[in-house]
């Protein structure tokens, strides 16, 4: 072997010889006999070096997996032998390999079973057992094989060919009838005679048997004498947490209900007179999980167990079943309210799940009243913060508390299904005794309160937040609670968590202040001051911003009376802060984005004249016009580039908001009419010379690209005058990013105005087309994925804009541009119906061209076009679906297919006869198709109903491709 290049194995080697070392082993996976040297190595135990070693094993790997079939008997034996020698090795080395070692050579015994054992290999365990007997390091080898074949065989994260699927079916029947038995036993025999003096095998040993019993016969492992070793397990505090997955894997066995109810019940009972149902004494909490998973396993194979019973009609033994599912929610209990979250989650499916049934009863028992009810309890007590949750720095155990707290609130939605009123009176029981002494309650308690009543209105859900009215006994329990946190002064509790929960609770119950509007004031000065907006957490500050927005929106008819105060005292809060001040503004860009379009709604909802509302319109836009005239003098000076791009954002920012601001207009409160026009025209005006600053340009025209956009919509006929210019100074040395974010703003034009912007796109639709041939033909690296992807893109943007185009029935733009012209643009949508192997395209170009056909393909289309749909449409339509690339299994292929259907029945539709004739006597013969084929084919496409034509293109198709 290259000594050199193996040295690069070393993960501390250096970038080069790492290289090498790479360069090497692809070598040695396309060589004849590489292979051979890797085994004898392995063999003789020629190296000593672990990364030389894994290296052999993975050459070996590569052999066995793709190039087994060219070795010939003897060399396959040679493989067999030499891992079999290997294996007799490790029995007698002094120091046992690396773990990474023994799990890569388990995996390739693995593979070497999958491939022989139902052929040359059948004797494979007995083989290994034969050389392992009880030797540790031997019966670690063994076990290590045995977890990789069944990663092999069942895996269910790895996805299987439905070749591989049927082999690992037929390899699990064989194994079953010739060798589970004898590897059953072995595991007992491992079990018993390492339990007490080797705990890291016998837990190895656990993992197999919990891993086989999916797919074995559970009567092998279900039987008195394993389960009574398993349950001794349980007891060894280095194996418990083993055993006690092992047990699970066994109760999780798909099998007759009331046999698994019999399993349950008698291991309950033997795990009970063991004392493991007494939580309070074990401080374990790892053992505890996994214990808790048992228990959720057990609770959830006899809830499966009762529904099966319930659908077979069997109501004795479901009784039994269910009266077996009730005397385990008290252990449930015990641990759904364990501090520990992890234990706690773990049982969260068995009480869910047992909810479901006492939702399905008619009647529910004391019993069973009162369960619910501590479950409600724990629930409550759990959703509760604890002492380490850290809020400024939220890292993995917050994520996982807040996942946890997920789980929980579907519990609660679950226990308003079964007994809404109970949640109801409960949730009020606990939000008024904390508000009334929130002063001196710690906060997570306070939280929680506030939590639960944020949490009712989806756990009882009512249409488009009617909570206020309808069910009285309802209605006046959440407007009571409503009205307590909105008085009780709660909003100024110095807790950033109680804070964020107030407003996200006003915000959800807006209807309320429909019902109460005494209140509105009181809840817009907490959005406002310290408590809101100015918080000191930046956080708080944030979330406030969005939610005041959603809170103004939702209440617009209520806001007249305190429009103007809202606006002086947010007018700190807009303001767009210059990158040179140093001032740390209170709000980021994104947050101001809220205010801004809180400002427009504020100003576009009021009942004030347009004149009012004009003035009030100029007073929130000027001062950004101001002060983007002044930045972008300042940018055209800037030398540095950090200040530059700076400057670039902060323009940005400005043109942003004013577009936000428009979002308030809608249907019947146009810009006209609220006599606004005029001030987003000063806008326009203001912010359009951007476009031909030559620093930062891809940021500026994003920007003032976004504000064209809404002021197509908000000005309408207004902004043509303005579109011109700014189309010039867009298409000036753009790349391929700005041109297909160019594009669809010409689409956005020419879809809304149609004709009245036909002389535009005449003028520029070949300087647009020009630009686009530019950086499609740009050179690129080969493998530079995204330039090639950008390149498909821009390509997709252009045939979507020729779309737009013909469309819009404003086909002239093409057929002005002079013939040479549009010959070349017509070739362009053949190409990309053909050669490009991008269906979302090619679907684009079938419908340009039927478009075409149907405009143009008549007796009257211009001059030369019929030639042009017999010499190149035509056989689009049949090129493109026969390209081995055009893949018929696709969603977008087939639609696009569909498109080339649509095109070929408009061709016939336009020239009649003469295109049968032509298919039938010269295009369809050219590509050697059957004369009956051929008969077929047109008869189809005579069909009126367009859909049989469709189906029968995609037979043809499949039928024409080898």
């Amino acid at each position: 072997m290259d000594e050199q290049a193996l040295l690069g194995l070393n993960p501390n080697a250096d970038a080069d010889f790492r290289q090498r070392a790479l360069a090497y082993f692809e070598q040695l996976k396309i060589s004849q006999d590489a292979w051979q040297v890797c085994a004898e190595a392995l063999a003789q135990s020629i190296y000593s070096d672990d990364h030389i070693k894994f290296f052999c094993f993975q050459v070996l790997e590569h052999q066995i997996k793709f190039k087994y079939s060219e070795l010939t008997e003897v060399q396959q034996q040679l493989i067999r032998e030499t891992l079999i020698t290997w294996l007799q090795a490790q029995m007698l080395n002094p120091q046992p390999e690396k773990t990474f070692i023994r799990n890569k050579a388990a995996q390739v015994f693995a593979l070497l079973f999958v491939t022989e054992y139902l052929t040359k290999w059948p004797k494979f365990f007995f083989d290994i057992l034969s050389v392992v007997d009880l030797n540790p390091r031997g019966v670690d080898m063994y076990l290590r094989i045995l977890m990789a074949v069944d990663a092999e065989l069942v895996d269910r994260d790895v996805v299987h060919t439905s070749e591989e699927a049927r082999r690992n079916t037929l390899l699990k029947d064989t194994m079953r009838e010739q060798c589970i038995p004898s590897l059953v036993e072995s595991w007992y025999q491992i079990l018993q005679n390492y339990q007490y003096n080797n705990s890291e095998l016998t837990c190895q040993c656990l993992e197999v048997v919990g891993a086989y019993v999916s797919w074995i016969d559970l009567n092998l492992i279900a039987n008195e004498r394993f389960i009574n070793m398993l349950l001794g397990h349980m007891s060894v505090e280095v194996l418990r947490e083993e055993a006690c997955d092992c047990l699970f894997e066994i109760v999780n066995k798909g099998m007759d209900p009331i046999d698994k109810t019999k399993l349950v019940e008698s291991l309950c009972q033997v795990l009970q007179s063991a004392g493991l149902f007494s939580i309070d004494q074990e401080d374990d909490v790892d053992f505890l999980a996994r214990f808790s998973k048992l228990v959720n396993g057990m609770g959830q194979a006899l809830i499966a167990s009762w529904t099966k019973l319930i659908k077979n009609g069997d109501m004795k033994s479901a009784q039994d079943t269910l009266q077996a599912i009730e005397a385990k929610v008290a252990l449930m209990l015990q641990l759904l309210i364990h501090e520990d979250d992890d234990i706690s989650s773990n049982i969260i499916g068995f009480c869910y799940d047992y909810l479901h049934i006492l939702k399905q009863l008619s009647a529910l028992s004391d019993q069973q009243k009162a369960n619910v009810e501590a479950i409600m309890l724990a629930v409550m007590k759990k959703l509760t913060y604890d002492e380490e949750y850290n809020f400024e720095n939220e890292g993995e155990d917050e994520a996982m508390f807040v996942e946890y707290r997920k789980q929980l609130k579907l519990l609660l939605d679950r226990l308003a299904q079964v007994s809404p009123e109970l949640l109801l009176a409960s949730v009020r029981r606990v939000f008024n005794t904390t508000l009334q002494n929130w002063q001196t309650t710690r906060f997570m308690e306070v939280e929680v309160a506030i939590r639960l009543l944020y949490m009712l209105a989806e756990a009882l859900p009512v249409s488009h937040g009617a909570h206020f009215s309808g069910d009285v006994t309802k209605a006046t329990a959440l407007q009571d609670m409503m009205r307590t946190l909105v008085t009780s002064g709660v909003s100024a509790y110095q807790h950033t968590s109680v804070t964020l929960e107030f407003f996200e609770t006003v915000v959800r119950y807006e209807k309320f202040f429909a019902v109460e509007p005494q209140h509105i004031p009181t809840v817009l000065m907490a959005f406002l001051d310290h408590r809101g907006l100015r918080h000191t957490s930046p956080k708080v500050r944030s979330r406030t911003a969005y939610l005041f927005s959603r809170f103004v929106k939702s209440l617009n008819k209520q806001m007249n009376p305190f429009i103007e105060d809202v606006l002086n005292r947010i007018q700190d809060l807009m303001e767009l802060s210059p990158p040179e001040n140093g001032y740390q503004a209170l709000l980021s860009s994104d947050d101001q984005l809220f205010i801004y379009e809180t400002a427009g709604v504020l100003i576009v909802n009021s009942e004030y004249s347009a004149e009012r509302k004009q003035v009030l319109m100029r007073n929130l836009l000027t001062p950004l016009m101001e002060k983007f005239k002044v930045l972008l003098e300042k940018l055209m000076m800037a030398q540095d580039e950090d200040r530059q791009m700076a400057l670039a954002d902060c323009l940005n920012h400005a043109v942003g908001f004013a577009s936000r601001t428009s979002k308030a207009f809608s249907n019947k409160q146009t810009v006209k009419q609220c006599g606004c026009s005029e001030v987003y025209l000063d806008c326009l005006q203001t912010f359009l010379p951007a476009l031909s600053c030559p620093l930062q340009k891809e940021v500026l025209r994003s920007g003032v690209r976004t504000f064209l956009h809404r002021m197509i919509i908000c000005l309408e006929e207004e902004v043509l005058p303005f579109i011109p210019s700014a189309s010039e100074h867009m298409l000036k040395d753009c790349e391929a990013k700005d041109l297909q974010e160019f594009i669809p703003l010409i689409n956005q034009i020419t879809a809304k105005f149609k004709t009245q912007v036909s002389p535009f796109l005449q003028q520029m639709f070949m300087p647009l087309l020009h630009a686009i041939f530019e950086v499609l033909l740009l050179p690129a690296e080969e493998n530079d994925q995204s330039a090639a992807l950008e390149k498909q893109m821009l390509r997709r943007s252009y045939f979507a804009f020729l779309q737009t185009v013909t469309g819009s029935g404003m086909s002239e733009v093409i057929a002005n541009q002079g013939a040479e012209n549009v010959e070349r643009v017509m070739f362009t949508v053949i190409q990309g119906a053909v050669d490009y192997p991008d269906p979302i395209a090619q679907k684009t170009c079938f419908i340009i061209l039927s478009k075409l056909v149907e405009l143009w393909g008549g007796k009257d289309g211009p001059v030369g076009f019929a030639d042009f749909v017999y010499k190149h449409i035509v056989p689009a339509c049949f090129l493109a679906p026969l390209k081995q690339t055009f893949d018929l299994a696709d969603a977008q292929t087939v639609l696009a297919l569909s498109e080339c259907a649509v095109t070929l029945k408009t061709i016939h539709l336009k020239r009649g006869p003469e295109c049968i004739q032509y298919l039938q006597q010269e295009y369809l013969p050219s590509l050697q198709v059957a004369p009956e084929i051929i008969q077929e084919f047109c008869q189809a496409l005579q069909q009126p109903d367009a859909k049989v034509f469709k189906n029968y293109l995609k037979v043809f198709f499949q039928r024409a491709k080898p």
